[in-house]
């Protein structure tokens, strides 16, 4: 049995968020119908364009370090999505609908800040610093992308759901 070394895992990490990725981006669409706010939609809308560019990214990842761009079925992703599509179907007339969808896209937001910095952190250490680069700037739209949910919630989606709630 070969050794279970750094780069193994540093490769089957890149797999599970390969995968994620692409589900994240049927998953965007569907989030963005289901959006109240024309500004959630929007950033649903926005962060999409940005996921394909990351899916991209992880493409040159993976040539990076000799192998095919396959992914590896993630259960956290599916998980996650999973508790978005039943906030999308319990709250679907529902004034806190907005509210649940920005709580199910930054839990999506999170998991992925995980992966990219661990996955940067790795390639910075096997010195793979191209593929370390590619990483952080996906990490860095990760981390936009949840502040700005962030912002939305402060500024008007959460005060919406609680005032309907009165």
């Amino acid at each position: 049995m070969p050794a279970k070394t750094l780069d193994i895992l540093f490769h089957d990490t890149l797999r599970d968020i390969y995968y994620a990725e692409r589900k994240i981006l049927k998953a965007l669409p569907k989030m963005a119908r289901a959006a109240q706010s024309e500004d959630l939609r929007a950033a649903f809308e926005h962060h999409r364009e940005e996921t394909e560019g990351q899916i991209e990214r992880l493409q040159q990842v993976f040539d990076l370090i000799g192998k095919p761009a396959r992914g590896k079925t993630c259960d956290a992703i599916e998980g996650i999505l999973s508790e978005g599509e039943e906030i999308m179907e319990s709250f679907k007339d529902s004034q806190s609908l907005d509210a649940g969808l920005v709580s199910s896209g930054q839990a999506v937001e999170h998991y992925e800040m995980a992966r990219y910095g661990t996955l940067a952190a790795w390639a910075r250490e096997m010195g793979q610093m191209q593929a370390a680069e590619l990483l952080q700037q996906t990490l860095a739209e990760e981390e936009n992308a949840d502040k700005s949910l962030t912002k939305l919630a402060k500024s008007a989606i959460n005060l919406a759901a609680q005032k309907n709630a009165a």
